[in-house]
């Protein structure tokens, strides 16, 4: 990155490498299902022994892998859209629909998500929340906390990309800098 990058811009790099490094890291946690989930089964129909505190590792890292990683897919664009009409755009029509996108739809959905949500998260840390299930992790209120990571990143994420779509559409994206797609 260029030291004569406007600040903005260089924030928006930072929240696309924080995003990307902890989406990473929860995409690593697919090698965890597949691995957890078969030992659960081995163990369960091979050998009669439930695995409790397993199955429910495997249940926090699902949420983690789809939540904590849905920043990191939205910075590489990789959410399902229905673009019949935006792939015909120009780039700079393009970055004026993701600006009013973000405004208009993803930080007011993830503001409503974080309100409707934060009595639940609150309520299951007031009480250090566990599993309801004999052998079950105490755990129950991190689990729950992922929501507002979700939020969290999304929020951080929205941020990033209305930075860079405002310099791509002011035409004051700096040509040197090409977008780079993390991972």
């Amino acid at each position: 990155m260029s030291q004569h990058a406007p600040p903005l811009l260089v924030l928006a790099r930072l929240i696309d490498t924080l995003n990307a490094r902890f989406g990473q890291a929860c995409a690593w946690l697919t090698l965890f299902l597949v691995l957890g989930t078969a030992v659960v089964v081995v163990l369960r129909y091979g050998f009669g022994i439930g695995a409790t505190a397993l199955q429910e590792a495997v249940l926090y890292a699902h949420a983690l892998v789809f939540m904590g990683a849905a920043a990191w897919t939205l910075q590489r664009n990789g959410h399902v859209r229905v673009d019949i009409f935006y792939q015909r755009f120009s780039a700079r029509y393009q970055a004026l629909v993701e600006v009013l996108g973000t405004l208009l739809f993803l930080l007011p959905v993830c503001l409503f998500l974080g309100w409707a949500s934060w009595d639940y998260v609150s309520n299951s840390w007031s009480t250090l929340e566990a599993s309801s299930e004999s052998g079950g992790l105490k755990f129950v209120y991190l689990q729950k906390s992922i929501i507002l990571i979700l939020v969290f990143t999304l929020i951080l994420q929205g941020i990033a990309e209305i930075i860079k779509a405002a310099y791509l559409f002011a035409g004051r994206l700096p040509a040197a800098e090409p977008e780079v797609k993390h991972g």
